[in-house]
């Protein structure tokens, strides 16, 4: 997997969403919420799929 390091997940999520990038849903423990971002425990992070399949995510980090 491959995080690309964001000053806000939010806006990143719906710039990238506007170009055609479907983000990934989870339900459970990893639950995201309407846009495919998971807000909880630990970093705000949301997860993609590059052309060949392979997991990308934007996670939010401070001062990136």
């Amino acid at each position: 997997m491959l995080n690309f390091p964001v000053e806000d997940v939010e806006p990143t999520v719906d710039r990238l969403a506007a170009t055609g990038v479907r983000f990934e849903h989870y339900d459970g423990e990893l639950q995201t919420d309407e846009k495919g971002i998971f807000r909880g425990q630990g970093p705000t992070i949301a997860w993609f799929r590059d052309p060949a399949g392979n997991i990308l995510s934007v996670l939010e980090v401070e001062g990136s």
